[in-house]
């Protein structure tokens, strides 16, 4: 389920995950390479939150041939 923070809504891992069908070993692993242009943002308990924008990005990368 979408958090919303400061009226911005993000999603946690597990969503990106299954949104964009990659397992969070890929994801993390995109992540820490800079697949996305800005770094995922964090929520109190130090989860990882993804926006929209990061979403559609790591969509592209999935999409991308090469």
């Amino acid at each position: 389920m979408p958090v919303t923070i400061d009226g911005h809504t993000y999603y946690r891992t597990a969503e990106v995950c299954r949104m964009v069908g990659i397992s969070r070993n890929t994801l993390f692993r995109w992540v820490k390479t800079g697949v996305t242009r800005q770094s995922a943002g964090r929520d109190r308990r130090g989860w990882r939150l993804f926006t929209l924008n990061q979403i559609e990005e790591i969509k592209a990368e999935v999409n991308r041939t090469t």
